[in-house]
């Protein structure tokens, strides 16, 4: 069963069980439960107008509004597997747990201990909180634990210092106390946040946790991102192709996307691609710091983002100042970034923290070379060439600076050029491993069988 809120008026889930009411910073709402059953799972939407309004920025808006509705969320996702009957049937709690994500969910570990199992419900079951970015904490000022309804002894769960925002209320870090098991999306990003420097505050909490921590790096959706089926290289000169076409296949995407986009069309260029969030996080200024080494390699660059305005006009500026070899592309698209990632050459990720990244599992898929910051899950999933040994799926650099990002960069650049058949063995490495969700789905399932004997 997937909890989701009810943004938005979707077709084909529809309203089942009865409606139930909760208790919101002392105000009384009412749930309305809808359900659709896609793909074998479950899904159940959460249905009150606190959701509705809100579906182009679901985590926009006053700090108090966005806590009000993760508690509504979690209070009636506690409830859900008792009250919902899905396919005539509810759940029930005997053999139950909860995969809760980041912070916005990061309450319901908190009120399945405090509402029920403290009470002698739900004993069997059990909770996991998931970590995918622990800069966003959920922290507001100690206040607002009247808004959550709970007993005044799991303050202390909330209450946290750090040496800049002083005592403050912080969501993580009580889920993170009262979860059974605690997971985030790689195992370097795991490494990082018992961190002073990657754990953004938390790093004490954490470490006190490693008994029930552990990293596990996230899969992919081989349906959608996979270059034999895609359905974005269908149309307008592109092609679908496997290991086996590689070749051919990437050499008529990368000449469709060079026309797409009013690049001149060469197919001994190299074309880089950087497909992401434009802000401080994913390190395109680096990229702008090192775009007048970059330009004068004789490539062709392609930068696909949105974001931080004075970043998105660096995007703009970049390809106005390089017009012949560097396209900025400000917005997003899906078949554009499809596109780009069959068409290029190399993709380049200099993200100064990646709890997993998913762009560089994409174009490993799709026979496209990484270039990587080592941080977090891109560490973990880009092994480094070895031209000694011809082992390795692409380049990672230390630190966050552009001159160690062109240094990898330009020896990047160089097996490309010069070694035709290490370049050959790097596409074909990436594309052979298995990067579906197979693998992290079994190790899903043994910490969720932890978790449930746990006591």
């Amino acid at each position: 069963m997937a909890i989701v809120p009810m943004y938005g008026n979707y077709e084909g889930p529809h309203q089942i069980g009865e409606p139930k009411r909760y208790q919101v910073a002392g105000q009384d709402m009412e749930v309305k439960y809808h359900h659709a059953y896609i793909d074998g799972v479950d899904f159940v939407f959460i249905d009150n107008p606190i959701f509705h309004n809100v579906e182009s920025e679901i985590y926009g808006g006053d700090r108090t509004d966005i806590l009000k509705r993760m508690i509504l969320l979690c209070k009636a996702a506690v409830e859900a597997p008792w009250c919902v009957p899905c396919g005539g049937f509810c759940y029930g709690d005997g053999n139950l747990v909860f995969i809760a994500n980041d912070w916005h969910t990061a309450l319901l570990p908190v009120y399945l201990k405090a509402y029920y199992r403290d009470n002698g419900f739900m004993i069997y079951a059990r909770s996991v909180l998931v970590i995918h970015n622990i800069a966003h904490q959920g922290r507001g000022p100690l206040d607002d634990f009247s808004y959550l309804d709970l007993p005044s002894n799991y303050m202390d769960l909330f209450k946290h210092h750090d040496p800049f925002g002083g005592d403050h209320l912080n969501i993580f870090a009580a889920g993170i106390k009262a979860a059974d098991r605690l997971l985030t999306v790689s195992h370097g990003y795991a490494w990082e946040l018992k961190t002073p420097e990657g754990g953004w505050g938390l790093h004490g909490i954490i470490n006190e946790s490693d008994w029930k921590f552990q990293g596990i790096v996230n899969g992919i959706d081989t349906t959608d991102w996979n270059p034999r089926c895609d359905v974005h290289l269908k149309l307008d000169g592109y092609s679908n192709y496997s290991l086996e076409t590689v070749e051919t296949g990437k050499a008529q995407c990368k000449a469709a996307l060079q026309k797409e986009l009013g690049l001149p069309v060469r197919g001994d260029v190299p074309v880089i691609a950087f497909i992401g969030r434009l802000d401080n996080q994913k390190g395109v200024d680096l990229i702008a710091e090192a775009m007048p080494w970059i330009a004068g390699q004789d490539v062709q660059v392609i930068l696909l983002g949105t974001g931080r305005q004075d970043l998105e006009d660096t995007l703009r500026r970049l390809e106005s100042q390089h017009y012949d070899r560097v396209r900025g592309w400000v917005g997003f698209s899906v078949r554009l970034a499809h596109r780009m990632t069959a068409g290029a050459d190399i993709l380049l990720m200099p993200s100064r923290f990646e709890p997993c990244g998913l762009n560089q599992l994409y174009a490993m898929m799709y026979g496209t070379v990484p270039v990587v910051h080592a941080v977090g899950g891109l560490r973990d999933t880009v092994q480094h060439y070895n031209p000694y040994e011809e082992v390795g799926l692409g380049w990672t650099f230390e630190n966050a600076e552009a001159n160690r990002m062109i240094d990898a960069l330009g020896h990047c650049l160089n097996t490309y050029r010069n070694y035709k058949s290490s370049w050959e063995g790097l596409r074909r490495r990436g594309m052979m491993q298995d990067l579906s969700w197979d693998t992290a789905a079994k190790r899903y399932e043994e910490v969720l069988v932890a978790a449930k004997y746990q006591w």
